[in-house]
């Protein structure tokens, strides 16, 4: 399919965030159907949320709205658009610290890891969405200069603030993604997480082949401790990341030596 602005001979516009409009996204003339582009993006993600990425189109998005596609399309150019808005809407349910709150690095940064793991757990198609757009929306800016500012705070030479932030929040990302796709899982079986994963070692433990490996796996959480997913999940999540500040701490120090 030909996209519009090639037709158009425009080149590719990188970021909504970019275009020429004003924020409020009509393109001019009148209101059609009372929408406007916050109603709208609140919709996509409500949508998003109850039926996920694969299933969501404009069409899908108009009936929920009870308006034509057309009406839709008078307050964003294209779908990418309307996705990249609801990705900088979600980011803004983020806390965030006060910038001159005067509490230490350690503490805000696990509050904004804890707040990014369940932001992404939340919206389960948020993660697929991020990489893919540029993401400097208000929003996600806010969160970002968070962020930077408490890393900034660590004793880290400038040069290594980016490596800091990288590891710490592509773990987040990673953790994050494969829990919500896990609870998305367990939530389309009807069982409660305990259940699936109890259902799901007993039945991995009869077979041969993988036996041996999530035999040693299991010993290895009975040796961690918790007695529920929830417990567990939230044990592997503070000690990867209290080992990521540990090595922070590390790297502070040898700058110093």
């Amino acid at each position: 399919m030909v996209r519009a602005d090639q037709r158009s001979g425009k080149t590719p516009r990188p970021s909504v965030w970019l275009e020429d409009r004003e924020r409020g996204g009509r393109r001019g003339g009148g209101q059609p159907s009372g929408l406007d582009r916050d109603r709208i993006t609140g919709a996509t993600v409500r949508l998003l949320d109850a039926e996920g990425l694969e299933r969501f189109s404009m069409r899908r998005l108009a009936a929920e709205l009870d308006v034509t596609a057309m009406s839709v399309y008078w307050y964003v150019d294209t779908k990418d658009d309307l996705l990249e808005l609801a990705l900088d809407r979600a980011f803004g349910e983020l806390a965030l610290p006060e910038p001159d709150s005067g509490a230490d690095w350690h503490d805000e940064l696990r509050a904004l890891a804890r707040e990014y793991r369940a932001l992404l757990v939340r919206h389960s198609w948020l993660p697929a969405l991020v990489g893919r757009f540029l993401n400097i929306g208000p929003h996600a800016l806010r969160f970002s200069g968070a962020v930077q500012r408490v890393l900034g705070r660590t004793g880290l030479p400038e040069h290594e603030v980016t490596g800091a932030i990288a590891a710490v929040f592509q773990f987040v990302y990673g953790h994050g993604t494969v829990e919500g796709h896990f609870r998305d899982r367990v939530a389309s079986t009807g069982l409660t997480a305990d259940e699936y994963h109890h259902r799901a070692m007993t039945e991995v433990l009869r077979d041969p082949d993988a036996s041996d490996v999530i035999g040693r796996s299991a010993r290895i959480m009975e040796a961690r401790g918790g007695d529920t997913v929830e417990e567990m999940l939230e044990r592997d999540f503070t000690f990867a990341l209290d080992l990521l500040i540990a090595g922070i701490e590390a790297m502070v120090a040898r700058s110093r030596g």
